[in-house]
């Protein structure tokens, strides 16, 4: 039995190092990654066991690193291997960004031409297996993945049909991205708000409610978070009103002071109670991936049996650790470290 599964496509990223702007340099730090990916590693450096469904290219170079760093994370993979079909046929996507330092932000170049994981479809995998004989405690999905492409569209609302109909519970983190819905508006909205309906967590920020679900909310940026999370609220409660079923809701809070520090809060609705993670300034060494980390620290909580109030302050903890590692995801050593950076307290443990 896994306690947490999703469905996703593997790519990798580079990095300048010493938080240089990308095309400056000549040195670049290679790292697996993918949104889903980076949830799940919370729980897997955590001892729970994990599983993405994914695909790879075969014979690839890079695909046989993604599968290795996979396992360094302890994190297993299943999927099928497409053959590249030339120097013009599929590959895994190249993320390229830098990190940022002081007022300058940082910036993100997404390379996802011939993409690999866009060809995935539900044929592609056993789901009796998936769900019956191997058995999955909680499927997560993220709305990066599920607007991929009309096929992962289709695969993401196989895997939320079936999950549903094996017990599992779903986790779905809407993550709107405007360059993959444009011309494909009726298509989306229907596809997220099906898997919604059908799902146990719901997770996003004001423009993901809004541009995916159709839940007016807070605009975006412009005022503080402490201006902004009563309006959060409002939205959150119009959501229960369209998802009687789901049974949290959460967003996180985020003022960018710079590319160094923020300030960061989380918002948990839970059996009908909220959970308020206090915005706090938190150090920022690279800020890719904790908007994940949060997701995965919250997931971590949830598979635990934890109430709302320490699952919001577990999952605010291993956001703000994520954010200080130069890869895109936390990998905590035990539940005492999280603890420590939630308590603020970053004495030497010997």
């Amino acid at each position: 039995m896994y306690d947490l599964i999703t469905a996703t496509s593997m790519g990798v990223r580079i990095t300048p190092p010493f938080r240089q702007p990308v095309g400056i340099g000549n040195e670049y730090v290679m790292q697996s990654t993918s949104a889903e990916s980076n949830v799940l590693n919370i729980s897997a450096s955590l001892g729970l066991k994990t599983k993405l469904l994914t695909a790879f290219v075969k014979d690839s170079p890079i695909a046989a690193f993604i599968r290795r760093d996979l396992a360094r994370r302890g994190i297993e993979s299943e999927g099928p291997e497409f053959d590249q079909g030339g120097p013009w046929g599929y590959r895994h996507q190249f993320n390229i960004a830098d990190s940022g330092f002081g007022l300058r932000a940082p910036r993100v170049h997404n390379d996802r031409a011939g993409e690999v994981g866009r060809a995935l479809k539900p044929e592609h995998f056993d789901l009796e297996k998936v769900f019956v004989r191997d058995g999955a405690k909680m499927m997560h999905f993220s709305g990066l993945f599920a607007a991929l492409s009309p096929d992962t569209v289709q695969l993401c609302l196989s895997l939320a049909e079936k999950a549903k109909a094996h017990g599992t519970r779903i986790s779905f983190d809407l993550n709107y991205r405007a360059s993959f819905w444009k011309g494909r508006e009726v298509e989306l909205r229907d596809a997220f708000h099906r898997i919604a309906s059908v799902s146990d967590v719901l997770i996003g920020n004001e423009e993901d409610y809004q541009l995916a679900l159709g839940i007016q909310g807070p605009h975006a940026g412009g005022r503080d978070i402490d201006a902004q999370i009563d309006e959060f609220k409002d939205m959150i409660m119009e959501a229960t009103k369209v998802y009687p079923q789901v049974k949290v809701f959460a967003t996180t809070l985020r003022e960018v002071y710079n590319a160094n520090e923020h300030l960061w809060g989380a918002i948990l609705y839970k059996d009908g109670k909220w959970h308020l993670a206090e915005p706090r300034t938190i150090q920022v060494l690279d800020r890719i991936g904790g908007g994940d980390g949060f997701v995965g620290g919250l997931l971590y909580g949830l598979l635990k049996g934890w109430d709302g109030e320490k699952c919001v302050q577990f999952g605010w903890a291993t956001g703000a650790m994520a954010v200080t590692m130069l890869e895109d995801y936390a990998s905590p050593a035990d539940e005492n470290q999280v603890w420590s950076v939630w308590q603020g307290n970053a004495r030497v443990v010997r």
